[in-house]
């Protein structure tokens, strides 16, 4: 199987832009002359985002230093698990067994964001082709082979589609894109359920000519150099999606309607399950209720140790945590519309503050 690797070294520079209108943010916090550095590590899909906070945080609280890295939600759990990091960045919500495991583990919800299905069929990427759920499970099953096969066609009527075989690209990493992926499949498609299920990794079923990629910067390489391919992507990397002219995918939500993940369908999304977010706001937002409802959204989790190693280091935590969910802070529509994410709903905001108050 080829791999195509993330570059550990993306940076992205728009943050330069953002720094001249941070504002005063706790502007009247007594200053710390100690510096805390604060290792962030995880989802790839997140990265971008804190790669336009950080820079922004560090105009108001200088004496803070947040390293971020691009590793995968999973090992964004991990390094949270076992203090290499003091903030996992991840797209999934940690199970039950592991929270039984490590009940000092927060799962905090600091934005909303949303994954596409996006494909690499000449001709075709100008366009919104229509899929759904049990086509992509048949699809990463090896049962659809064939661009041109009938359950394709049906849902795109008029639309020539080629004869040509159809590459699955799917995470090699502990990912997070791959459990809501894998989570829209198996509440779509209870057949893939039963065979397959969801989980930052899974057991992809062997599908000839398949490919592997780590993170979200490799999905986009390797769908961009693979005609006839199709993929998984967290929006975050839109532009990137756009610079290398991949299509995007309508997507059939639980109502029957076919879908663009836009503030218009993602927000309704999220609201639906508002109301059953719990206290610890483990849930998943996949397949939600709704005819203007994305199926494939998610909140955007910080996975943090309650107990720090230092007084010093979970104030500096709880202060850069409270600023990320705030609508005053990293939760402003100049960083959240940069990554096409949405803000956090006051409800989830107030939760994700009585979580961050925990960290001690």
């Amino acid at each position: 199987m080829q791999k195509f690797c993330l570059t550990q070294g993306l940076r992205t520079t728009m943050a330069a832009a953002l720094i001249a209108t941070a504002g005063t943010f706790g502007a009247g916090s007594v200053a710390v002359a100690k510096t805390i550095n604060i290792m962030e590590t995880g989802s790839t899909l997140l990265y971008p985002l804190f790669n336009l906070w950080v820079p922004v945080y560090h105009h108001i609280r200088s004496n803070v230093r947040i390293n971020t890295q691009g590793t995968g939600s999973g090992t964004g759990i991990a390094e949270a698990i076992s203090g290499v990091a003091q903030i996992g960045a991840s797209d999934a919500y940690m199970s039950d067994m592991q929270v039984k495991q490590n009940p000092d583990i927060l799962n905090i919800p600091l934005a909303i964001s949303a994954q596409t299905i996006n494909y690499n069929v000449p001709g075709l990427n100008n366009i919104h082709l229509k899929l759904n759920g049990p086509v992509l499970a048949g699809i990463y099953d090896g049962q659809i082979r064939d661009w041109n096969n009938p359950a394709i066609a049906r849902l795109n009527p008029g639309v020539r589609l080629p004869a040509h075989t159809i590459t699955p690209i799917h995470r090699t990493d502990g990912s997070g894109d791959t459990f809501i992926f894998s989570q829209y499949l198996s509440f779509s498609t209870p057949t893939w359920n039963d065979r397959v299920g969801y989980g930052t990794t899974i057991s992809w079923p062997a599908v000839q000519g398949g490919l592997g990629a780590i993170g979200n910067p490799g999905m986009v390489q390797a769908t961009s150099q693979t005609p006839y391919s199709i993929a998984y992507i967290g929006v975050s990397f839109t532009r990137e999606v756009e610079r290398a002219h991949l299509g995007t995918a309508m997507i059939e939500n639980r109502a029957g309607q076919f879908l663009l993940p836009t503030p218009r369908t993602v927000e309704p999304a999220a609201q639906q399950l508002v109301a059953k977010t719990p206290r610890d706001e483990r849930i998943s937002l996949v397949f939600a209720p709704g005819k203007q409802s994305y199926p494939i959204i998610n909140y955007e989790y910080a996975m943090v140790n309650a107990r720090q190693a230092d007084g010093a280091t979970a104030t500096a935590l709880r202060d850069f945590l409270n600023w990320t969910v705030s609508l005053e802070g990293g939760n402003a529509p100049r960083f959240l519309k940069r990554v096409r994410f949405i803000a956090l709903p006051p409800r989830i905001s107030a939760l994700s503050r009585e979580q961050i108050a925990k960290i001690h």
